[in-house]
């Protein structure tokens, strides 16, 4: 089996490379001062930016490998895996890691703005190239925010505050993405891309309510593929089946809707599942813990 590193906290990257403990639900890691470092192979369920000016020549992100250049980004969000698997060697790195819980933004105004940020996305197959100007601005953020940190002791102000860089940062990140995704030639087929945006608006128009969980057939059939042929797209594309993605994205839907403060029984209900049993079944099978063992009850 794979060596895999369980990141349900961002200090528990921290801790792996031995950086400072800084905040319980945000780390910031400089790897100038902590390498030399093992590889990991993560499972996150966190969110996180790794702004490196070099990164290993290739790593694995979900089930496709990724080609990194210099000053570059890589976003990663809860569900996603995504690193290069311990093999015993050490590597030195230069650049930050700012990871943070999902339970910081909670009941904040960033929340309803994470969906808008496509770059963590399992689609966006290319790392975000910085230009110059934008590695200084952005780096700087990373510093000032863990002086903040390093300065000012856990309350309701200093998350303000961490919310407030964090949202700077990510803007900073769009920014970037938008210019890359309009220099890309708008006429190549994307079908991870639509098939994401399908599965995002079909829950946005809670068709689920009515119609239960997306299928296959109903997916392929709305991107004008036969069942067969997209399956072996998406395959081709992730390297898994076109219904464990439906079902990875209902689960993180899931997540954060218990996160949100609702229970088994309501979750299921939003999500368009017939009884709540197979919603705890699929869960388990694709967390690895029930509902109720994720929320820590």
């Amino acid at each position: 089996m794979k060596k895999i590193l369980k990141i349900d906290n961002p200090n528990t990257y921290a801790d792996y490379v031995e950086a400072p403990v800084l905040h319980p639900l945000v780390s910031i890691i400089n790897y100038d001062e902590v390498s030399p470092f093992r590889h990991s192979l993560n499972n996150y369920g966190v969110y996180g930016l790794f702004i490196q000016q070099e990164f290993p020549k290739i790593l694995s992100y979900g089930m496709k490998m990724l080609q990194v250049s210099d000053a570059s980004i890589i976003a990663v969000a809860p569900g996603q895996v995504g690193g290069l698997e311990d093999n015993g060697e050490r590597l030195s790195l230069s650049g930050w890691v700012l990871m943070w819980s999902p339970e910081l933004l909670h009941n904040s105004f960033l929340e309803a703005r994470m969906k808008d940020y496509q770059y963590f996305s399992y689609f966006a197959t290319e790392a975000l190239k910085m230009e110059s100007s934008e590695w200084t601005s952005i780096t700087q953020l990373i510093a000032q925010l863990r002086q903040e940190l390093m300065s000012h002791d856990d309350s309701p102000a200093l998350r303000n505050v961490i919310l407030a860089y964090i949202h700077l940062v990510l803007e900073y990140c769009n920014r970037i993405y938008n210019r890359q995704i309009a220099q890309d030639d708008k006429d190549s087929p994307d079908v991870l891309k639509r098939f994401h945006a399908l599965l995002v608006n079909y829950f946005n128009d809670n068709k689920q309510m009515h119609n239960g969980l997306p299928s296959v057939a109903y997916c392929a059939r709305e991107l004008a593929y036969s069942p067969r042929y997209f399956g072996d797209l998406v395959r081709k594309t992730t390297g898994d089946t076109a219904i464990n993605y439906i079902h990875n994205y209902v689960i993180n839907l899931g997540k954060s809707l218990l996160m949100n403060g609702h229970n088994v029984n309501e979750t299921s209900q939003l999500l368009g599942f017939e009884f709540p049993h197979h919603f705890t079944r699929l869960f388990k099978k694709i967390v690895g813990d029930t509902p109720s063992g994720f929320m820590g009850k």
